[in-house]
């Protein structure tokens, strides 16, 4: 019998990981042959544990915290997405050499559609300035918004952001305290749920009919969403959807079909909530 192909996320710390369980939920759905684990790698040996990989029969991984950068200079080739990212979550390892790619802005814009969310000519405001925000910003302007606005705490680290996207899309920052006029999409790209706080938005941030974006995810509502809900947002989404579809993308980048992401949503919240 022929052995799967094997595949892995490299992360530290990794045991939290849901990847191998998105991935061997698309193999089951799609009848592909393949191993796929998590691999705790050291902080300083990104690179010898990749090769490790390789040279037992790796054929791609996918790449977490605090890895994103290393894999990005690790890569001999980038795709234009990993290249506006300056980051890498997805490796292809082939004849010519290892391939890096970001699927994270992919991932959150097919969530977004399938929540019936769009952005073409839509008003949409990131908050963040961090590698979360960079790594979504050129598919969402190939998105076509209206305007895309990128507010953070630090505002010159928002400015810069949008000064490396200007030939991009309709792009311009601010601080949080400077924002004006209401968005049909606010997504939170900064890391603020995670120590249960939120950004301070204006009263009026959140247009009518609005939905409030969390890159983040957990098993009950994320500080952030909380708040959008208290500012009168209509809609509201973690980005769980986000997960499951950046996933699939690097599916697709290794194995050449796009798995249905709806079974696998649903049992991923599924386990999120007995957990």
């Amino acid at each position: 019998m022929t052995a799967p192909d094997r595949y892995a996320v490299f992360g530290n710390p990794i045991a939290h990981s849901k990847s191998p369980f998105i991935h061997a939920r698309f193999a089951e759905a799609t009848g592909q042959a393949l191993r796929y684990d998590a691999l705790l790698a050291p902080v300083d040996g990104f690179a010898q544990a990749v090769a490790d990989f390789q040279a037992a029969g790796g054929r791609g991984a996918n790449v977490t915290v605090p890895f994103k950068l290393d894999a990005f200079a690790l890569a001999d080739t980038r795709s234009p997405r990993a290249e506006a990212a300056g980051a890498a979550n997805t490796l292809v390892f082939a004849e010519q050499g290892i391939h890096a790619d970001n699927t994270d802005g992919i991932g959150l814009v097919r969530d977004l559609a399938w929540l019936g969310a769009p952005i073409e000519g839509r008003r949409v405001l990131l908050l963040g300035a961090g590698g979360a925000a960079r790594g979504v910003i050129l598919p969402l302007l190939e998105a076509g918004p209206r305007e895309l606005v990128i507010a953070n705490r630090t505002q010159g680290k928002a400015e810069e952001l949008a000064t490396r996207f200007a030939n991009a899309g309709p792009i311009r920052a601010g601080g949080f305290d400077s924002l004006q006029g209401s968005f049909d999409l606010v997504i939170n790209a900064t890391s603020s749920s995670l120590s249960d706080a939120a950004p301070d938005l204006p009263a009026d941030v959140y247009a009518a009919g609005a939905l409030a974006y969390d890159m983040m995810y957990g098993k009950t509502e994320t500080a952030f969403l909380m708040a959008a809900r208290a500012l009168g947002a209509s809609r509201l989404a973690d980005g769980l959807g986000m997960l499951v579809e950046q996933a699939a993308e690097s599916f697709a980048l290794w194995r050449g079909v796009r798995p249905d992401t709806t079974p696998v949503r649903a049992a991923l919240r599924d386990m999120l909530a007995a957990s």
